[in-house]
């Protein structure tokens, strides 16, 4: 497959992958563009033994948290604080809202509901983390539930 064609179909995917993790539009910018230099430079190395969204998505993967790593060593990680009463009246400001819940999972909850919300199959996901598919669907709906209940404390 061209590296074009791949960089077209999955940089925005990638994108909102790395904003799971980090809650940071310009350091989830910096991460896909890495994801996409580790693409590029083993692109030929690629098996096909999973699909290569599967394969990009497992880089991005271990890109976020190999950077999230990094950030904890040197004590760096910004804490986003939520105000008391904001009003969160816009789409946007709803969708930010979700992705700092999502940036307060657990590590593996982050993987997966960041997945989960790519559309990616959960066959799929299980793959990527090394969880069974039973499994995976029951963390999905546990991570959802952990969700609407930070939206329901924030009035949402």
């Amino acid at each position: 497959m061209d590296f074009n064609n791949i960089y077209e179909e999955y940089w925005d995917k990638i994108f909102r992958l790395c904003m799971g993790y980090v809650n940071d539009t310009d350091q989830a910018k910096d991460l896909a563009q890495e994801t996409f230099i580790t693409v590029w430079e083993k692109l030929s190395t690629f098996r096909n033994e999973a699909s290569i969204g599967t394969w990009i998505f497992r880089i991005a993967s271990n890109t976020c948290l190999s950077q999230i790593k990094r950030n904890e060593r040197a004590n760096k990680i910004p804490i986003m604080e939520i105000e008391d009463s904001p009003s969160y009246s816009t789409i946007d400001d709803e969708i930010q809202l979700l992705y700092q819940f999502i940036a307060e999972l657990a590590e593996l909850d982050r993987i997966i509901i960041s997945l989960e919300l790519e559309g990616i199959k959960q066959s799929e996901i299980s793959k990527i983390v090394g969880l069974s598919d039973a499994n995976i669907r029951v963390k999905i709906h546990r991570i959802k539930e952990k969700l609407m209940s930070k939206f329901k404390s924030h009035g949402k």
